[in-house]
C-alpha cells in the first residue's frame, strides 16, 4: 500500500471510528462503517471504475438535496459531491475526496451521516468531533493498485490474449477488467492481498493439482465453481496464461465460437471422382471374391483325392474278371 493510500486511510478511519459503536468491515472489498448492523459511511476508490476517490455517506435526502443543489451550477469537475448510483435514492451523498474539500468538512459530514443512522440513544453520546489531518493531494494511480504501471502492463497483455478469441468484450466487473465470450464472463484481472491475480475457470477436478503451486489460489464466490486465480505479480508465463484463457473461453463459448478458433478448424475431406471410385470399389469386389473362392477349390481338390481310390478299386475288379 502506498503512503498516500495508508494516509488516506488512517484519516478516514479517524473520521469515522471515533463515534459511539461505530466499527468497520470490508465488505465487496472496500471498508463499510457501521452503527448497531447499519452502514452509515462506505470508502470507494474507482469504483467500478469510475475514477472516483470517494466516501459514500447515508446523509438522509434532505441534506442530499442541499448539497447537490448548492453546486449545481458548478461545473462536474468542480463540484465535491454527487449523487452515487444503487444508493443515491436512499439519500445517500457522495463526496469526493480528491477534490480540496477540507477534513474538517468531511468529518461533519461523516457525523451528520451517523447520526441520521444511529438510535437515538447513541446520538445523544456523541461528543465533540476530533481533528483529523488526512492526504492534501490523492491519485488515483497511487490509491488504485490496478492503476499502477505494472498493473496496466499486465491488464494490457491480457486484454490483448482476450481480444483476440472470436466474439469477446471486455467489461468492468465490481472495479476490475473482466472478459466475456458473448454475455459469459471468462476471465479478469484484480487485486488482493497486495498482489495482482488473474482469474480463469479450470473445473474444480483441477483446481487440487494446481494448488500445489503457490502462485494459486481459489478465489472468494466463485471458486466452488471451478475458477481459479494465478499470482502474476512478479511475473506472467505468456504459453501458460494463453493456454489458461483459452481452456475458458472454450467452456464458457457458443459452439459456433469454438468452431472459429484457427485450432479447431479441420480441412474438409474431398470426395473422390465418381469413375476413380467405381474402379476402386470393382477392383475390391474382385478381391474379395478371389479371397472366398479359394477355401472352395481346396476342399473340391480334397474331394477329387478322395475320390481316387473307389477308381482303382473299381479297376481291380474288372482285372479279375477278365482272368
Amino acid at each position: 500500500m502506498s503512503d498516500d493510500a495508508d494516509a488516506m486511510n488512517r484519516a478516514v478511519r479517524a473520521a469515522c471510528l471515533w463515534l459511539p459503536e461505530a466499527e468497520e468491515v470490508i465488505s465487496h472489498g472496500f471498508p463499510n462503517f457501521k452503527v448497531r448492523a447499519k452502514s452509515f459511511a462506505m470508502l470507494l476508490v474507482n469504483h467500478h471504475g469510475d475514477g472516483r476517490i470517494a466516501l459514500w455517506l447515508n446523509v438522509g435526502r434532505e441534506l442530499q438535496t442541499q448539497h447537490l443543489m448548492h453546486e449545481e451550477r458548478l461545473a462536474q469537475d468542480e463540484r465535491h459531491y454527487f449523487y452515487p448510483p444503487y444508493v443515491g435514492h436512499q439519500g445517500w451523498l457522495g463526496v469526493h475526496l480528491d477534490r480540496g474539500l477540507s477534513w474538517s468538512s468531511i468529518v461533519d459530514l461523516v457525523k451528520g451521516a451517523y447520526e441520521h443512522t444511529a438510535p437515538a440513544s447513541l446520538r445523544a453520546r456523541v461528543g465533540r468531533a476530533p481533528v483529523v489531518r488526512g492526504p492534501a493531494k490523492l491519485s488515483l494511480q497511487a490509491l488504485d493498485p490496478l492503476e499502477a504501471p505494472r498493473a496496466r502492463r499486465l491488464i494490457e497483455r491480457t486484454r490483448e490474449r482476450c481480444l483476440r478469441l472470436p466474439e469477446t468484450r471486455e467489461v468492468r466487473q465490481f472495479g476490475r477488467p473482466a472478459w466475456q465470450a458473448g454475455r459469459r464472463t471468462f476471465a479478469w484481472v484484480e487485486h488482493h492481498a497486495e498482489r495482482i491475480w488473474v482469474c480463469v475457470w479450470i473445473g474444480i477436478e483441477r483446481q487440487g493439482l494446481m494448488l500445489a503451486d503457490p502462485r494459486f489460489r481459489v478465489p472468494p464466490y466463485v471458486g466452488h465453481r471451478g475458477w481459479i486465480a494465478l499470482d502474476v505479480t512478479q511475473r506472467d508465463d505468456t504459453r501458460e496464461l494463453d493456454a489458461l484463457v483459452l481452456e475458458s473461453y472454450r467452456h464458457f463459448a457458443l459452439e459456433r465460437m469454438r468452431r472459429a478458433l484457427p485450432a479447431e478448424r479441420t480441412p474438409r475431406k474431398t470426395a473422390p471422382a465418381p469413375g476413380a471410385a467405381g474402379r476402386a470399389r470393382k477392383g475390391v469386389g474382385r478381391a474379395s471374391k478371389a479371397v472366398r473362392r479359394a477355401p472352395m477349390g481346396a476342399a473340391q481338390a480334397s474331394k477329387a483325392v478322395g475320390r481316387a481310390p473307389k477308381g482303382a478299386a473299381r479297376a481291380s475288379k474288372g482285372a479279375g474278371r477278365v482272368k
